[in-house]
């Protein structure tokens, strides 16, 4: 703790100095610019930076970013609160003309004159460094220890594939976005350059609420009624109008976020949101000056006419203070929240108080309704006597050990999804691996063309060994699905389809293809959609989206055939 405060400490000296000379006006040939040194929450707010912020012609309430000031505040926070000491941005500029270069050498090209940005591979600008991590990674652990010792995961670089994408070049000038260069200062709005240099790999983004700047997710602010301490800071001032400018740029930025991430465009049928927010009545609202509008129109964007599963509101604006967001859910959410009323219903008729590891003859059953997991140490350290832990990597550890205890009678092992809505990806990759032997995870990026899938392989007995004795694919391997199986109760069905070794039992799976991509609005709206990595089973070559669901081998009709069990054993065993 003491090394973490004085790293902070120095940083804050270091930044400071830097950058106290910058509180003063410019005059460049077509604005006036004022400077401010603001203090900036990483996360929480125990770590903090001092960051100088920039405003233009008088306008208070968008922040702009020097580009040499964004990397070395990107650097402290992958370097020291990520822990990644791998991770490398440096600044460079001549002219008109900036840069961001990775340790990897791939680069992003700011382009003054132009009013550009230009990624040569946006994959690798934003990949997680390391070169035996797959192009477009999903499992956030390392597969090691703080020793380099292997640890749950392995990965199988030779066995991965990686279709690298095109490059991107955001022209800001069509979105009416700005970008300024005077002295030796490169600025981009603040939201611009937390949306596409931030959000996509470290999974937050920023916000401003008129006094200090905070990186953070819906997570580190926590929700309505329950804030943590940095969601009550964000919310601490009171709400306000937004300037004509933060209106302009607001709707502006929201168009470019939503074109360049949400993964489901195609199927959607839209080209481009600006005309489909005039088309629905949406624009209006949402580029006018009243903060609550803007707020209301986006969560119906969002919530009702989206209504993806993957895409909604998660709170409001400091600026639109406590509003009221109910009545507002589209066809999709109110269907699923009927299935798992339904299912959930008949498993409680039918089960009661159920254990979600149950033997029914030779048949086991592995029940839950969303994947979790914990830190990969916490199911080592339940070995030399600490908890263990109760989620889903913690039920299948335990499973696989009574499984394959001595004189076992299972023969069929079923992983009941029917009431499962998804979750942790790192849970789901565990859950293919211990019935196929290893979890093939294929992901499409719909901004880049990337496609990459990466090979993992889990450590079930926690012998830090990954072989044979970490499967069950010997056994006779079922799956339950239903209407309410979504996002990664989706995928991992998938995944058993393709392989053509497990058989599926139920209804049509509910799709949800699209991994959760976090975002925040210029005026400090917090949201998810179903971002541009888009999950996908890979066929003779080909990346087939999996969003439409998955249908099953045999039908089940009824809820209740889900969870009448000794029926169910029965006709597992009878099936050819």
């Amino acid at each position: 703790m003491k090394r973490v405060l004085s790293l902070i400490f120095a940083f804050l000296l270091f930044f400071t100095a830097v950058h106290a000379e910058t509180a003063e006006t410019f005059q460049a040939p077509e604005h006036t610019i004022n400077s401010k040194n603001v203090k900036m929450y990483l996360l929480n707010t125990e770590i903090s930076i001092n960051l100088s912020l920039y405003f233009v012609d008088g306008v208070e309430d968008m922040p702009w970013v020097d580009l040499e000031v964004w990397a070395k505040a990107l650097n402290y926070l992958q370097q020291d609160v990520y822990d990644d000491k791998n991770f490398e941005l440096t600044f460079s500029s001549q002219g008109e003309k900036a840069w961001l270069t990775r340790e990897n050498g791939y680069r992003m090209l700011a382009d003054f004159e132009e009013g550009t940005l230009f990624f040569d591979d946006y994959n690798g600008f934003m990949h997680e460094p390391g070169d035996m991590v797959p192009l477009l990674d999903l499992i956030s652990m390392t597969g090691f220890n703080a020793d380099g010792q292997p640890e749950l995961f392995q990965r199988d670089t030779y066995a991965s594939f990686d279709r690298y994408g095109e490059s991107v070049l955001l022209n800001l000038r069509d979105y009416e976005i700005g970008m300024i260069h005077v002295d030796d200062l490169y600025l981009v709005p603040l939201q611009t350059m937390g949306d596409f240099t931030l959000a996509t790999n470290a999974k937050v983004d920023v916000f401003y609420n008129g006094n200090e700047a905070f990186i953070a997710n819906d997570k580190n602010m926590g929700t309505h009624g329950n804030y943590t301490a940095l969601g009550e800071r964000y919310y601490s001032v009171q709400p306000t109008d937004r300037s004509a400018a933060l209106a302009d740029y607001g709707y502006n930025e929201l168009c470019l976020v939503l074109d360049s991430f949400y993964g489901l465009k195609q199927p959607h049928e839209i080209d481009r949101f600006a005309p489909l927010l005039w088309q629905i009545g949406y624009d209006e609202p949402l580029s006018g000056e009243s903060a609550e509008d803007a707020d209301l129109a986006f969560y119906g964007l969002l919530d009702y006419f989206l209504n993806d599963g993957h895409t909604y509101f998660n709170s409001y604006s400091w600026m639109a203070g406590d509003m009221e967001l109910e009545g507002m859910d589209g066809s999709s959410t109110v269907a699923l929240r009927d299935h798992i009323k339904r299912y959930r219903a008949a498993r409680e008729k039918l089960l009661g108080d159920y254990s979600p590891y149950q033997e029914v003859g030779n048949t086991a059953y592995i029940t839950f309704d969303e994947f979790e997991n914990a830190p990969a140490h916490a199911y080592y350290d339940a070995l030399e006597g600490g908890d263990a832990p109760i989620d889903t990597i913690g039920l299948i550890i335990y499973a696989h050990s009574r499984i394959y205890r001595e004189n076992s009678p299972i023969e069929n092992v079923v992983i009941d999804l029917s009431a499962n809505t998804g979750g942790s990806v790192n849970a789901a990759a565990f859950v293919i691996s211990w019935f196929l032997g290893q979890a093939e995870i294929s992901v499409k990026d719909t901004f880049t063309g990337a496609m990459s899938t990466g090979v993992y392989r889990a450590d079930v007995n926690l012998d830090r060994e990954f072989d044979e004795y970490d499967n069950c694919s010997e056994k006779n391997l079922y799956c339950l699905i239903s209407p309410v199986s979504f996002s990664c109760a989706n995928a991992v069905p998938a995944a058993f389809k393709a392989s053509g070794r497990v058989t599926l039992l139920g209804r049509p799976s509910s799709g949800g293809s699209c991994t959760v991509q976090f975002l925040s609005t210029a005026w400090g709206t917090s949201f998810d959609i179903s971002g541009s990595q888009r999950m996908s089973f890979l066929k003779n070559g080909s990346f087939y989206d999996i969003d439409q669901g998955v249908e099953p081998d045999f039908v089940l009709s009824r809820p209740e055939s889900f969870y009448d069990r000794e029926t169910l054993t029965n006709y597992i065993n009878q099936l050819p």
